[in-house]
């Protein structure tokens, strides 16, 4: 017999030798690699192999036990064949994983979910049952990623995964990679969730949408640099007006790693800040391609940009999480070029057309002003007339009066004023002394006169009209 070299679980340090021609080993090279890199232990981390005594009784012993009617003859050396050579609990748990792993390709199994537990470390831990049977999953949170929400209990899912043993009690595992419910039921779950983050938050309310500007300078795209949007929004801009900056800020928009990019996108963009518009879109895709769009953390980054943003994702029936948050949502990569970026002809004729409208808005306003000042004027004339009008009657009736209470008219009447040498006026008896000369002042000139005596007492008055002064010389 001959002896041929062979490995178990894809490590070239776990050796079996065996009789070749006669055992055929459990596991096949391609099924060993994909075991190894599937094997793990309950925290989802790959499990250290002992290189010692322990994997060589377990390569040993699957080995023997592959194939128990093909005629081999258990030996003492063997382990397991005898008490003697009894194999630990380890060795029969981790050989047990071995051979499950490469008999069973991952498969998907349909089945309902019972007793989900999310575990502190990001693990996921339930059952999938039927009417007969019900076997224990496990999500590790590497592969949480892949599923978009957690199931529900009671909830029918088909679920994709391998099936394995869990070394350290020895129960059979299956190990969930993907999952997907009856209908949109985990992917709707999802949406709700993360629509109901958002109107806690206020991020969906129609009066937080901003306006586009009308001339921006400069458009950020955060996009696949690989991908046809960004060749369509180019385009797009190029022809509507070749002046506008287009900056480019890669991210991956579909698979493992996608929210993450598109996050570190706006965060690169708030960093520069000089930006009048962002775009964010992809061409379309299925719903697992479109999906890094619905994730909270994008939305996020969306609704707290400082600049006004515009969501292309996808085409026109494909609507995403990022669309409701963003300011404008374009139905395609194209629609949000045109949305962003104005057509420079279509403003040179608006401007042309604004200035014909300022100057004629500029002529009939003069017009109407010169109209308003001549009527002013003329108002102003006929009220300055009127006013000048009421005045001089006002004038001549105050002259009136004046006239009439001034001593020239009294003169005129036949009355005479007394005034003393130096002007003043003599107004009693007790500014007289006899031989005092004095003047009296009638209506047409002045008389010299002296005072011979004078008398006190009350003045007799004629009955009808006042006594006259004939003759300064007459005695008082």
């Amino acid at each position: 017999m001959s002896r041929r070299r062979r490995t178990l679980g894809g490590d070239p340090d776990l050796d079996l030798f065996g009789y070749a021609d006669a055992v055929r080993p459990a596991v096949s090279e391609p099924s060993t690699e994909r075991a190894a890199a599937a094997a793990g232990d309950e925290e989802g981390k790959p499990r250290a192999r002992s290189r010692r005594g322990g994997a060589r009784e377990s390569n040993a012993l699957v080995a023997h036990v592959a194939e128990p009617g093909a005629g081999v003859a258990f030996e003492e050396g063997i382990p397991g064949a005898s008490p003697a050579s009894a194999v630990s609990v380890a060795t029969l748990t981790h050989t047990a994983k071995d051979v499950l792993e490469g008999a069973f390709v991952p498969l998907w199994v349909r089945g309902e979910v019972s007793d989900f537990k999310a575990h502190r470390n990001g693990h996921w831990y339930f059952s999938l049952r039927d009417g007969a049977a019900q076997v224990r999953c496990v999500v590790w949170s590497r592969d949480r990623r892949r599923i978009p929400a957690p199931p529900d209990d009671g909830m029918e899912v088909a679920a994709l995964g391998q099936v394995t043993v869990y070394p350290g009690r020895g129960e059979l595992q299956f190990s969930v990679q993907a999952m997907e419910a009856q209908g949109d039921g985990l992917w709707r779950k999802a949406l709700e969730a993360t629509l109901a983050a958002l109107h806690a938050d206020g991020l969906l309310e129609p009066a937080r949408k901003r306006l586009l500007p009308r001339f921006p300078r400069r458009v950020a795209v955060v996009t696949s640099p690989d991908g046809a949007a960004l060749h369509d929004i180019v385009a797009v801009a190029r022809r509507r007006f070749a002046a506008v900056e287009i900056v480019v800020v890669p991210a991956r928009v579909q698979g493992d790693g996608a929210p993450e990019a598109l996050c570190a996108a706006f965060e690169r963009i708030a960093r520069w800040g000089d930006v009048d518009v962002v775009i964010v879109g992809r061409g379309g895709g299925a719903r697992e391609d479109l999906w890094a769009f619905n994730d909270l953390r994008v939305a996020r980054a969306i609704a707290g940009c400082h600049a006004p943003t515009v969501s292309a994702v996808g085409h026109e029936v494909d609507i995403t999480i990022a669309d409701l948050v963003a300011d404008v949502r374009a139905p395609t990569p194209s629609a949000a070029a045109e949305a962003a970026v104005p057509v420079r002809d279509e403003l040179a004729a608006q401007v042309r057309a604004l200035g014909l409208a300022l100057g004629a808005a500029t002529r009939r306003l003069l017009a109407e002003r010169r109209d308003a000042l001549l009527l002013a004027t003329r108002d102003a004339r006929t009220a300055a007339t009127r006013h000048t009008e009421r005045r001089r009657a006002r004038v001549e009736q105050v002259a009136g009066r004046l006239d009439a209470l001034s001593p020239l008219a009294t003169l005129a009447r036949g009355y005479a004023a007394a005034r003393g040498a130096e002007g003043e006026t003599l107004a009693s008896v007790r500014d007289f002394s006899p031989g005092m000369d004095f003047a009296l002042l009638l209506r047409d000139g002045t008389v010299g006169a002296t005072a011979r005596t004078v008398e006190r007492g009350a003045v007799r008055r004629a009955p009808h009209s006042p006594r006259k002064i004939n003759d300064a010389s007459n005695d008082q």
